[in-house]
């Protein structure tokens, strides 16, 4: 007897537009479709190599009529080489140990995640976030998922970082870290030790979701190099001039 399997369709639909939480009098509008069931890790490691990002059970890439402003990027990690200011953060950060923990969602968390929003993003949606609203950002995922904590010596949690496991890499979902550090740079320090760890357990990219250069909240994922940027359906190495180019 012949068997059939039957796979189910996988379903894209786009988003209404919305103001864009980047660049001020842009609209955004994305693709978004849902992470589930038994494919659902591989269909993420496939819509990850072609710039989607997750949410929850929901992966989502940008399709904003006019406008490519964001740019999917991934650090190359073996021939990665931090450059000065990211090897003063690195020393600066070296009293910091980092623990690799489950997704669940604790009051510790939440504490520093509120304070984060409230000193950074407290005119965005997440500042708006309860707990169970928090809980589901970190729990609710189809798919291979763990915090980075990093505490200091007294063993205070001052960072953490939402990361995903992807066939070929570690994916920065979201960090956050105290407000009263910024001179610590600790969101540079939680990239820095993804390189390190998906060096670890031989990765060879650290994805860093969407490089917008005209934004100042995210153009700083530029100084990750070397990095490979999505343009034209086809991951290539970034240089100067795409730098120059797409800033102006």
């Amino acid at each position: 007897m012949l068997h059939r399997t039957t796979r189910r369709p996988q379903f894209f639909y786009t988003t209404a537009p919305m103001p864009c939480p980047y660049l001020a009098g842009r609209t955004e509008r994305k693709v978004v479709t849902e992470l589930t069931g038994v494919e659902s890790e591989a269909l993420h490691d496939r819509l990850s190599r072609a710039g989607f990002r997750r949410s929850h059970n929901i992966a989502y890439s940008p399709v904003c009529p006019g406008c490519q402003a964001c740019i999917p990027i991934r650090i190359v990690c073996a021939r990665f080489q931090p450059d000065r200011t990211q090897r003063r953060v690195a020393r600066a950060n070296a009293d910091l140990t980092a623990y690799e923990v489950a997704p669940r969602a604790t009051a510790e968390q939440f504490n520093l995640f509120q304070r984060y929003q409230q000193a950074r993003h407290n005119d965005g949606d997440m500042a708006s976030m309860g707990f169970y609203d928090y809980r589901a950002m970190i729990e609710d995922t189809p798919i291979t998922t763990h915090v980075a904590e990093f505490r200091d010596p007294d063993g205070r949690l001052v960072a953490a970082c939402l990361t995903d496991r992807l066939s070929d890499g570690l994916s920065a979902v979201y960090s956050f870290y105290d407000p009263l550090l910024e001179r610590r740079s600790l969101g540079t320090h939680a990239v820095l030790w993804l390189v390190q760890e998906a060096l670890r357990i031989g990765l060879p990219f650290v994805y860093l979701g969407y490089w917008v250069p005209q934004s100042r909240k995210m153009a700083y994922k530029a100084r990750f190099q070397p990095s490979e940027i999505l343009t034209g359906g086809h991951w290539r190495e970034m240089d100067q001039s795409d730098i120059l180019q797409f800033v102006e």
